[in-house]
This record gives structure tokens, C-alpha cells and sequence, in this order.
């Protein structure tokens, strides 16, 4: 009875705010509408007189229309976000821009509005105004969800009560406990996020909380926070957000749709090199050495070894007519042309003493190089070179195929991809990394094995664990941009040359007298032909853009090397850090928040611990503190304040019977949890296996895969969601899966929020045992 009463309120709250939404997409097409046929009237009456001021008048005009018809469109996805309901009454409806309806009423306002405030700055503790803020989630101009924050519900109307829908409806339940208790929980609830929410900017703040604490709701409440307390600095810079997956960023992107603003970048950390897109984790051995720091040394190494001087066992190239021990003979038009051993150990340590990165240094190399065989080619034809001559006797030995080719193995032009990729497939190379110091003194950074495990075929697909090396290679490498310093050039004096004609016009017009637009502004306004790009846009291209704040969910699961990475982009080291160390699944992450962060803030980052699980009910949650009491005693389970709806319980399937017992059992729980969603989680070898079992469900990582009633994923792939009902596949593969398999099973039984099963062939775990009613 109570959950179709439940039921009942969230359809008649969908259908309401359907409507509304409906209205304001009809106001927005009507507003577009208009602007579209005042952009084509402005063209249509052609250019009076076919003056070049007629001309820019026009184009002034055309550009206000256009700018406002590229905002219009580019606020088609999520218009509507937010709704805020204040002590006297007033609703107002928040997103991405400002609309006034035919009676020129405020309808939708600017979320960056001073009326929208509230929506951002209200927390529990200090709510202001407001006594409910409710989240409306859309997939095209359709409501699909709602999400309720009740400030005081003592001053809710009852109808109004009795429409509350998502996390909402949880606490005024709490709220409703008879016990002193509940009120006791519930306080304290409010308390812990909200000190999460309106810690300041400056430094790292360690969100720790265990499962159901609602630590990632936290964090992205104080995202908006941020970005609203601190809009000059963050709206310039940006904030970088990074989740464990992309079915994760669509979770949490759905939480906060106002986090979808061209200020925020959304990404994992198989994502953070551009042009990558990494989603295949190592094996655990590859993972584990990947995402230790001596990999820093190992690239730098590599890179060194990639510095070249010729030897006698060095087959130095193609179109060297013989092999020098000491030097280089290089053949150009009949002529063997030779740098020496002591020249080509100069060039070498000439360009590597200036300590810029290789693909920089390169030009100093190949110019001492191409100065020696300029030299030695005066000196056989007998012939005296002054500067000029020596330029143009470089650069014309430049242009020769075999020059290029000599050079190029002496000090390549490489790329991370390149670097990375050669390293890992050619055993030599990588043995020839790990035993070289810059004395040569034959000390090996990594074990025989440690180099087996990095192994692998050329052209293997990138993993996340190869993003921090690629990252780390990039830093290393830097890029040649002498042909982007001349282009820059030229844009210059082009744009000079543009400011110039647009400080004409303004003269000729009287606008420059107005002081409204300045030359360099009207210029611009003519430079691109499309709508500038995004804070977003430019910063998820751009592997060197410094963000303002970054944020890091499940951020027990990054390595070593990943934090490198991150912390490359937060130079002020702002950072909001969310996890749980107790749920640390990658072989490679977190022991404890102080191994990971103080060699970056030691004694700078502080922490917020989130001790109250109000999503996982008690029953599920005693579960898993079994498990958690046997893998990592020396973490603190969260305490759960509500009770379940039916026991946890175990089932026994032979593994003949699976394949029709498992569908049987999926089914029945889909049954029970009516419109929720449900997830089969299972050990990593048999994701493949256990997905053909159920093809209904969802199995491939996408973004959209929760939008599923039934999804199966392996228990990395779960991290930080949620399900009603959970079904967990072999719970003893999934301990011995890795060595953080004890952790993995804790991750997979903390997803459960109503009903979780367990399902086995042989004998469950000792740690398991509370299912067996032991």
C-alpha cells in the first residue's frame, strides 16, 4: 500500500512538471522562432547604398541575432533543471537561461540570476528562504525523473507532503521515526554534508564515507556551491570532475544536471590524455606496477634512451655509407659527410644541459648537428662559410632525405603514444629503460617480473592504467611549436590589421565616442564563424589547462601515477577528494588518503567523514560489515538507519542449472522492486558468460546502460551506484579475483538500497555466513 501510494505521488509529480516543462520548450521555440526570422529580415533588406558603414551596421545587427539564436539552441538539452518553493509560497523554476512568457512574466529564470541563489547556497542547516528544492531530470523535452530536497517540512502543505519523490521522501520518512533516534540521525545527516557543501575552496578536502552516506550527493552540491560562491574564478578556469567510468558520470550527471554548464568537465581517468579514450583495466600485476611512482623514472629513462650517440654495436642508418664506431658518415650527392663521436656526444649534451623537454631540446640538437656536417662538407670543398653561408648550408642539408633520416635516430621526434607503445611491445627497449641511470650504473628500477607484466603486443588497445604514462610522457616530450609560434605570428598581424579597420568604422560611425564597443571587440566578433568554444570545450582539449577546482569521486581507486595527473592540472590544488578507503578495489589504489596526498599537500588537505548510512537498509548493511570486519578490520563500517523490506538471503544453483535458474530469479526480483532497477553482478571472467544468460539486461559499459530495468556488470564497473535490487554471482570468485577481491565483494554487497541475493555453487564464504543464518 505505501509503495503505490509512493508510486501514485511521483506520477502526479511527473505529470505537473511535465506540463510546465512543456509550456516553457513551447515559450522557447516561439522566442527562437522570432529571433530566426529577425536575423533573416536584417539580411533581406540588403546594404543601403552598398557602403562599407551600411555593410557593418548590418553585420552588428546580424551578429546580436545570431549570437542569440547559437544560446537559444544551445540551451535545448536540459532547459529546465530546478524548481525552489520558499516559506511564502513563490515557486520559481530554474535553467539555463531566462524566458518571460506572453505577458512578459518570468517563467524560467537564469541560473546565474540572483533569484536563482537559493537553488545553489541553501543547505540543510541554512536552507534560507527556502522549504523544498526539487531536481527535475529530462531526456529531451520529457521529465523522466524527480528529486526532492525538503528544507522544512513542518511548513509543507500536506499535498504538497504527499508529492515529495526521491531523496526527499527518505528523509521526511526518517523524519516520521517514532523515536527520538531518528530525529537524532537525521540531524546528523544534515550536519556532516553540509559541512561537506560549504567548505571553502582554498586546499584538498578528503570526503571519507562509507557506502549509502551520500558522500558523491555531497560533493556535487558543493560543486554547484562553488561554482556559484566562487563564479569569477571558477566560471574563467573551470571545474574538472572525474568518476571511476562513464556510466558513473551519467549517474551523477543526472543527480546535478546543472553540472552539465559550459563550465564543468566531465571525465574518467582513462579520458584525462585528449585523444584517449581508455576503458579496459590491466590485469591486476599490470596495475599494481603501472600505478607505482617509480613509472615516473622508467618514462624519463625511456625518453633518455631515445638520446643517441652512434657506437660500434649501433646500426646508426639508413644511407650512412659505413658504420663508425666514433661518429657518423651520412652520404649526400656523392659526398660521405661525418660528425665525429666527441661532436655527436656535444650536440647531445649541449641540447639536453638547456633541460627543456625532448621534442623542444630536438632543435638544438639537430642544429649542432647539421652545423658539423656543414663544416665538414666547407672543409672538402675548400670553401670558407660566413653566417649566412652556414644557414643556408644548413638548411639546404636539412632538405636532404638522408640527413633527415641520420638525425631522426640520433634524437627522434616523438610522440607519448609512440614513446609508450614501442616501450611496452619491444622487451629490449624496456630493458634497456629499467637498467639505465644517467651513469649507466646498471641498477634495475623494475624486477624481471615486474617487466614481464608490462609486456604486451604491438598495437594493443590503451587501458587506464597506460593514461597517467601517456600523461607523464607528454610533460617529458613536450611539442616542437616553432610551426604554432609562426602561425600565432601571423594571426597577429592579421588581427592587427583587423583591429585597425575596426577602429576606422567606429570612427566614421560615432560609436567609439559612446565608449559601448572597442575595436578589439568588434574585431573579434569577425575572427571565427562559429559560436566560441565553451570553458568545457577548450579544457577537455587542452592536456595543459590549469582548472579552478577539481573533484574526484571514488578516488580510493586511483594510482599513484593517476594523482600525478590530476594534480598536473590543479597547480593551486583545490580539490574535492570522495571516497571510501575500506572500498578500494584496484590493486593499484589507496591504503590510506595520507599515502596518496601528501607528497602534494602534505598537511594541507583536511577531512570530512560521512558516518551515517541512510540508503543501505541495517539487514544488507550487517552483511557486509561481516565481510568488511574480515578483509580490512581496521575500517569503520557507516552505521544504517533504516530497515529493509525483506532479508538478505543466499541460493545455492549447481552450475548446470544456472541458465535457467539465474533468468528465473532475475525475473522474480524485477517483480518485486516494481519500476526500480536491478542489478547482476559478477566475477570478471564471467561478465561475458553470465550477460548471454540475461539478454534483457544491459551489459556493455555506455552511458545509458542504468536507463535499463536490468543491468549485469562486473563489480568495478558498479562502483558508486546504486540499485533497489542486487543479485551477486559466485561470491567466492570475486574473492579470489584479485587481491582486493574481500573489498570488491563489500563494493558488490553495499549496492543493494531494498533487496539483495546471493547466489553460489559451492560452499559460501565464512564471511558470508549470517546468510546461511549462522
Amino acid at each position: 500500500m505505501e509503495r503505490r501510494a509512493s508510486e501514485n505521488a511521483r506520477a502526479e509529480a511527473l505529470r505537473a512538471e511535465q506540463a510546465y516543462v512543456s509550456m516553457l520548450y513551447h515559450r522557447l521555440d516561439t522566442v527562437r522562432e522570432r529571433a530566426d526570422k529577425a536575423l533573416s529580415a536584417e539580411f533581406g533588406r540588403g546594404t543601403p547604398g552598398g557602403t562599407r558603414q551600411a555593410r557593418f551596421e548590418r553585420d552588428v545587427a546580424a551578429h546580436e541575432h545570431a549570437r542569440r539564436i547559437t544560446q537559444l539552441a544551445g540551451v535545448e538539452r536540459g532547459l529546465c533543471f530546478g524548481r525552489t518553493d520558499d516559506a511564502d509560497g513563490e515557486t520559481y523554476y530554474i535553467g539555463r537561461v531566462g524566458l518571460r512568457g506572453a505577458d512578459n512574466e518570468l517563467v524560467l529564470i537564469d541560473w546565474r540570476a540572483p533569484a536563482a541563489r537559493p537553488f545553489y547556497t541553501a543547505t540543510p542547516s541554512d536552507p534560507g528562504p527556502l522549504v523544498r528544492r526539487r531536481h527535475l531530470h529530462t531526456r529531451g523535452r520529457t521529465v523522466v525523473d524527480l528529486d526532492d530536497e525538503v528544507f522544512d517540512l513542518g511548513r509543507m502543505s500536506e499535498p504538497d507532503r504527499r508529492t515529495l519523490v526521491g531523496e526527499a521522501a527518505l528523509m521526511a520518512a526518517l523524519r516520521r521515526g517514532r523515536t527520538g533516534r531518528m530525529g537524532d540521525v537525521v540531524a546528523t545527516i544534515q550536519t556532516e554534508q553540509d559541512q561537506v557543501i560549504r567548505s571553502g575552496l582554498p586546499g584538498a578536502l578528503v570526503v571519507q564515507g562509507g557506502p549509502g552516506t551520500g558522500k558523491t550527493v555531497a560533493a556535487l552540491h558543493r560543486a554547484a556551491y562553488l561554482l556559484y560562491a566562487h563564479r569569477d574564478t571558477l566560471e574563467r578556469r573551470g571545474v574538472l570532475v572525474v568518476g571511476p567510468n562513464a556510466m558513473f558520470l551519467r549517474y551523477i550527471g543526472h543527480v546535478l544536471p546543472s553540472l552539465g554548464e559550459t563550465d564543468v568537465v566531465l571525465t574518467t581517468v582513462g579520458e584525462l590524455y585528449p585523444g584517449v579514450r581508455a576503458t579496459v583495466a590491466d590485469e591486476p600485476a599490470a596495475a599494481i606496477v603501472k600505478g607505482d611512482p617509480r613509472m615516473a623514472e622508467l618514462v624519463r629513462r625511456a625518453v633518455r634512451d631515445r638520446q643517441r650517440v652512434p657506437s660500434g654495436d649501433l646500426e646508426v642508418l639508413i644511407a650512412v655509407r659505413t658504420s663508425l664506431r666514433d661518429g657518423v658518415e651520412v652520404v649526400v650527392e656523392q659526398m660521405a659527410l661525418r660528425m665525429d663521436h666527441a661532436t655527436c656526444v656535444r650536440a647531445r649534451e649541449r641540447a639536453r644541459a638547456v633541460r627543456s623537454p625532448h621534442n623542444v631540446a630536438r632543435k638544438l640538437f639537430i642544429d649542432s648537428a647539421l652545423t658539423a656536417l656543414a663544416l665538414d662538407e666547407a672543409r672538402q670543398l675548400d670553401r670558407p662559410l660566413d653566417e649566412e653561408d652556414l644557414r643556408y648550408a644548413r638548411k639546404a642539408l636539412w632538405q636532404m632525405p638522408s640527413v633527415r633520416k641520420a638525425l631522426d635516430r640520433l634524437w627522434p621526434l616523438l610522440t607519448p603514444e609512440r614513446l609508450i607503445s614501442e616501450l611496452f611491445s619491444d622487451p629490449e627497449a624496456l630493458r634497456s629503460a629499467v637498467s639505465s641511470g644517467d651513469d649507466r650504473d646498471g641498477v634495475m628500477l623494475l624486477t624481471p617480473e615486474e617487466q614481464q607484466a608490462l609486456l604486451r603486443p604491438s598495437g594493443a588497445p590503451w587501458t587506464t592504467g597506460d593514461v597517467p604514462l601517456l600523461d607523464e610522457a607528454a610533460e617529458l616530450l613536450g611539442e616542437d611549436d616553432s610551426a604554432a609560434r609562426a602561425a600565432e605570428r601571423a594571426a597577429r598581424r592579421e588581427r592587427q590589421a583587423d583591429e585597425l579597420y575596426a577602429r576606422e568604422v567606429l570612427e566614421i560611425t560615432g560609436v567609439a565616442e559612446e565608449e559601448m564597443l572597442d575595436s578589439r571587440t568588434l574585431a573579434g566578433r569577425h575572427l571565427t564563424d562559429g559560436p566560441a568554444a565553451t570553458t568545457a570545450e577548450r579544457a577537455a582539449r587542452d592536456r595543459q589547462w590549469v582548472y579552478g577546482h577539481v573533484i574526484v569521486d571514488e578516488a580510493q581507486e586511483l594510482s599513484a601515477m593517476a594523482w600525478r595527473t590530476v594534480m598536473r592540472r590543479i597547480p593551486t590544488r583545490s580539490l574535492t577528494i570522495v571516497g571510501d578507503v575500506a572500498q578500494t578495489g584496484s590493486a593499484a589504489g589507496a591504503r590510506s588518503w595520507r599515502d596518496m596526498l601528501d607528497p602534494y599537500v602534505k598537511g594541507r588537505w583536511r577531512e570530512a567523514r560521512l558516518l551515517v548510512n541512510y540508503r543501505t537498509p541495517a539487514e544488507i548493511m550487517e552483511v557486509a560489515t561481516d565481510v568488511l570486519a574480515a578483509v580490512a578490520p581496521d575500517q569503520e563500517p557507516p552505521i544504517s538507519v533504516r530497515d529493509g523490506e525483506a532479508p538478505p538471503r543466499a541460493l545455492r544453483i549447481p552450475g548446470a542449472d544456472l541458465a535457467v535458474a539465474l533468468p528465473e530469479l532475475v525475473a522474480s526480483e524485477l517483480a518485486e522492486i516494481g519500476d526500480g532497477r536491478l542489478a547482476v553482478l559478477t566475477p570478471d571472467a564471467r561478465h561475458r558468460e553470465i550477460a548471454a544468460l540475461l539478454p534483457q539486461a544491459a551489459s556493455a559499459l555506455t552511458a545509458d546502460a542504468l536507463d535499463s530495468p536490468s543491468v549485469v556488470l562486473t563489480v568495478t564497473q558498479s562502483k558508486g551506484l546504486e540499485f533497489d535490487s542486487v543479485v551477486v554471482v559466485a561470491p567466492d570468485e570475486i574473492l579470489a579475483q584479485s587481491p582486493k577481491g574481500g573489498q570488491d565483494l563489500y563494493v558488490a554487497i553495499t549496492r543493494a538500497t531494498r533487496r539483495l541475493m546471493v547466489v553460489h555453487e559451492g560452499e559460501l564464504p565464512p564471511m558470508l555466513s549470517r546468510l546461511n543464518g549462522d
